[in-house]
């Protein structure tokens, strides 16, 4: 596998980053486009990125930052362009239009892929009107226990209005991507961490319908929310971020974390990136600095430990939530440099901050939404 990254500003226009020696732009695969989604809007900037690659599949995802080795946190478009020498891939995308509901939506995209061979998905979807739990239950309802899949949700700046995602067009709203990857050529490793503190006392979901929660311990789920954010209550649902709640399933060890999207006061309601469950025991959390840099370094170091990762990795494709960034702030670049020190320089890094990660939890292969986490997938073309 060899690699070219290119960063667009207004400022500067289009710069080279980084480019391996070997690498023909006329031979690339497969282009990552992230940016905002006020650059990513404009069909000047995907008419130059399709003109330089014109063999690659080009898969663009809006954003709230771009990840590379550093964090691009202006207005830019991180373009990194793959070419796979040795690995055969297939990209499927469908509208939230042309489905009944998010669950449809997985499941007939997974049954566009050809499952020969295929041995791992990464999922570019859109991060507003897609129903992340419902997706991932919908692709791995048509896959087979042994395809890995991970990936990440569109974001737009927490501005929680509308997000972008395409393939080989300029992006719109609604779309999801699967790109597949095949063959025994390619070493594919995951890992996913947050690092957040739990407060408060353990509650129940006691009524939900999907991804919309209205009550808690049989009270309203929102009342009891804003209670707890206080003053940072009338900066919803963006303040939300920084409060998000733990979920802990009946039978499954790993817990999962769930962000608001959006809120109704009318109805008082919360709506999240993935399903609440009635039934579950949810718990308030609250950011740990030191912890969420070191969540970020733990998912690293599962991808060494767990796949006995021998080497640096091609690429490295990370996906950490906008909520990690909001709170770290000026530290945000430490999130990323831990993960530099685990794999080191020579690998290539891409990625971007997002309203949702899918990864497998850490101990076990099967694929959930997370939020307020940092997952990160490495690719390693084989010798």
């Amino acid at each position: 596998m060899k690699s070219e990254q290119l960063i667009y500003s207004n400022s500067d226009g289009w710069v080279s980053r980084k480019r391996e020696l070997g690498f023909s732009e006329s031979s690339a695969t497969l282009v990552f486009m992230f940016g905002t989604v006020e650059l990513l809007g404009d069909e000047s900037h995907y008419n130059f990125v399709r003109s330089k690659y014109p063999n690659a599949k080009i898969v663009s995802a809006s954003t709230s930052g771009e990840i590379s080795d550093q964090v691009h946190d202006e207005q830019n478009i991180l373009v990194t362009a793959i070419q796979l020498e040795k690995t055969p891939i297939e990209v499927q995308s469908l509208n939230h239009s042309e489905v009944q509901d998010s669950y449809e939506l997985g499941a007939k995209l997974a049954k566009k892929l050809s499952d020969h061979d295929l041995k791992h998905i990464l999922v570019v979807s859109d991060g507003q009107v897609v129903n992340g739990s419902e997706l991932v239950k919908g692709i791995r309802s048509e896959t087979s226990n042994s395809v890995s899949i991970t990936g990440g949700m569109a974001s737009d700046n927490a501005q929680f209005i509308k997000t972008l995602v395409s393939v080989d067009e300029i992006p719109s709203e609604g779309n999801v991507v699967l790109i597949g990857f095949y063959g025994e050529n390619i070493k594919i490793t995951y890992g996913a961490k947050g690092g957040w503190d739990e407060f408060g006392p353990h509650r129940i979901v006691t009524k939900s319908i999907g991804n919309v929660l209205y009550e808690i311990d049989g009270k309203n789920a929102l009342e009891i929310y804003k209670r707890y954010l206080g003053d940072k209550a009338e900066e919803l649902p963006g303040s939300a971020l920084l409060f998000p709640l733990n979920m802990k399933l009946e039978g499954i060890d790993e817990p999962l974390v769930r962000t608001v999207l959006n809120v109704d006061d009318e109805e008082g309601t919360m709506t999240f990136a993935g399903n609440m469950i009635e039934g579950s025991t949810v718990r308030f959390m609250r950011a740990n600095f030191d912890r969420i840099i070191e969540g970020a370094m733990d998912a690293a170091v599962q991808n060494v430990e767990r796949f006995n990762l021998a080497k640096n990795p091609d690429l490295v494709l990370m996906v950490s939530c906008v909520g990690r960034k909001l709170v770290l702030n000026q530290r945000i670049e430490e999130e990323v440099e831990s993960v530099v020190d685990v794999f080191g320089q020579e690998s290539t890094y891409a990625g971007f901050f997002s309203n949702g990660e899918i990864s497998p939890h850490s101990n076990n292969l099967t694929c959930e939404l997370h939020n307020q986490t940092m997952t990160i997938t490495t690719f390693t073309e084989l010798e």
